[in-house]
């Protein structure tokens, strides 16, 4: 429910943001009872994302406006695909246009990465995680993304899990303080959070499985060897996650050595919004 909450305030946002006082252009040429209808149209290749929100954001600004779905999140694309017709007042469907394009867009840019980086993984147990490199604000959308495209979301954000990362470590004065002082947080507050501390070689690996305590670990920056040593080494014992700079050229390196999962930034911060329009019919 928080998350469907979230969403719902980050449309007005962006209704407020984008509409203002008044959409002047939309207001001065068209008149309030002129009803017509906008297709979707898919211009390049690529997984489709944010069907789901465009209807929300239709229905939350107009609800008279009926959507009619063609193509579900999820699937496949190709140019010249019509994912949906939007049918109703025709100033409302020019005032939704561009942030239904944005969000389709940006979470159809990442489902499509993310699938790529799910097909490189096939035949092995190694899952693709996101992280929080993510847009403020746009967090649940692209993260809905990432599933949509066949990936698992890490956290959701520093309220769902406990990520010691290496600052943390540091600052804290090392693993068995920070990992004591993880355990000694959650007892006190009665919490069931998962427990993931970073790592960053063997020797800190070996520290962090000798003290035990946590639920993954996660290998900062582990070449392919290193890694196939710390499975070895953890021998089903502890989740292993590896992350750190990993790209569509060496992820099939890391997953062959048995990691459980890795994670990748560029699933969020840097993607491409896919092609499309919505065009009046």
């Amino acid at each position: 429910m928080e998350e469907k909450n979230l969403v719902r305030q980050l449309i007005q946002l962006a209704f407020a943001e984008d509409i203002g006082e008044g959409d002047h252009t939309t207001l001065c040429s068209i008149p309030a009872d002129v009803e017509g209808a906008s297709q979707l149209l898919v211009k390049e290749e690529g997984v489709l994302a944010g069907v789901e929100v465009a209807g929300e954001v239709f229905q939350q600004f107009d609800p008279t406006l009926q959507m009619e779905l063609r193509i579900p999140d999820g699937k496949e694309v190709k140019p010249g695909d019509v994912a949906f017709i939007v049918r109703g007042r025709v100033q409302s469907i020019l005032q939704t246009e561009r942030l239904v394009l944005n969000i389709m867009q940006r979470m159809s840019g990442i489902a499509t990465i993310t699938r790529k980086y799910v097909k490189l993984l096939e035949g092995t147990n190694t899952r693709v995680l996101d992280t929080r490199k993510t847009t403020p604000g746009m967090r649940m959308l692209e993260k809905q993304a990432v599933k949509i495209g066949g990936g698992v979301n890490h956290r959701i954000g520093l309220f769902d899990m406990i990520l010691l990362k290496d600052n943390h470590v540091d600052f804290a004065g090392g693993i068995e303080q920070a990992i004591h002082g993880a355990q000694s947080y959650l007892r006190a507050r009665d919490r069931a959070l998962k427990i993931e501390i970073e790592v960053r070689n063997l020797d800190e690996l070996e520290q962090v499985l000798q003290l035990g305590g946590v639920d993954r670990i996660m290998l900062d920056n582990f070449t392919p060897e290193m890694t196939r040593e710390a499975v070895e080494r953890g021998q089903g014992r502890v989740e292993l996650e590896s992350s750190g700079g990993i790209t569509f050229e060496t992820i099939r390196s890391y997953a062959e050595t048995g990691v459980d999962y890795i994670s990748v930034g560029a699933l969020t911060h840097s993607v491409r919004s896919l092609d499309m329009s919505l065009k009046a019919i």
